[in-house]
């Protein structure tokens, strides 16, 4: 039996603005890059193998045990979805896809492939939620495009901002990530959730865009 307190019908569903979920996954992931911008290598990625192996497990286990299901229940229900319940949660998806990230790509793509996960993706969905009239692709909308849009080029601006770059290369490049961001954000993938596209997409864009414009030696983050 689930806890009195949270049933699974007071579960919100994705259609849900869900303000907690949405605060949690940008304090979640916003640590992540954290983490992944200051320490090196071999510390980022020990710990980010070990947060997805010990999530992991526990996420596939709970479908197998009542007790383990009702235990994530209380501790993390008010930031689960109902189809979370006796599915795979979105935390499991988003460790894969940063994981895939982290050891194809380059330091500079990663970190700004999670900063777009962590802002884009959330903001994008709750103003589509709350304002979205005009619908694209499924249940997404122009506004959420606009604002996944402009999420990710002033994240990008300010990012290499932080690196000797030309200014002007700055803009043009915050400007083109922008777009890359929100279309990752937008487009489906199969039936795959969008914390596990949407970085991976996103960091392919974004290493066309550095390689074009020959500014990825231009930023060294840390040492191996």
């Amino acid at each position: 039996m689930l806890h009195p307190l949270l049933d699974w019908q007071e579960l919100k569903n994705r259609s849900d603005i869900h303000l907690a979920r949405k605060i949690w996954h940008m304090t979640m992931v916003f640590v992540m890059f954290a983490i992944q911008f200051h320490a090196s290598y071999a510390v980022s990625a020990t710990i980010l193998i070990f947060a997805f192996v010990v999530f992991v497990s526990v996420d596939f286990f709970r479908q197998k045990s009542e007790k383990l299901n009702q235990f994530a229940l209380t501790l993390m229900g008010p930031l689960m979805r109902q189809q979370e319940l006796k599915g795979i949660a979105g935390t499991t998806y988003l460790l894969s896809g940063v994981l895939v990230i982290f050891l194809l790509f380059a330091p500079s793509i990663v970190s700004l492939s999670i900063l777009f996960l962590a802002f884009a993706d959330p903001i994008a969905s709750y103003v589509g939620i709350r304002y979205g009239k005009d619908k694209i692709l499924g249940s997404k909308t122009i506004q959420g495009f606009l604002a996944a849009y402009a999420v990710c080029a002033l994240v990008t601006f300010l990012f290499l901002n932080t690196f000797e770059i030309q200014l002007s290369r700055q803009l043009i490049v915050a400007l083109l990530a922008g777009l890359v961001g929100a279309l990752a954000e937008l487009i489906p993938v199969a039936k795959l959730d969008d914390n596990f596209t949407m970085p991976i997409l996103s960091a392919f864009g974004l290493s066309f865009l550095f390689y074009f414009f020959d500014i990825s030696n231009q930023i060294v983050l840390f040492s191996f």
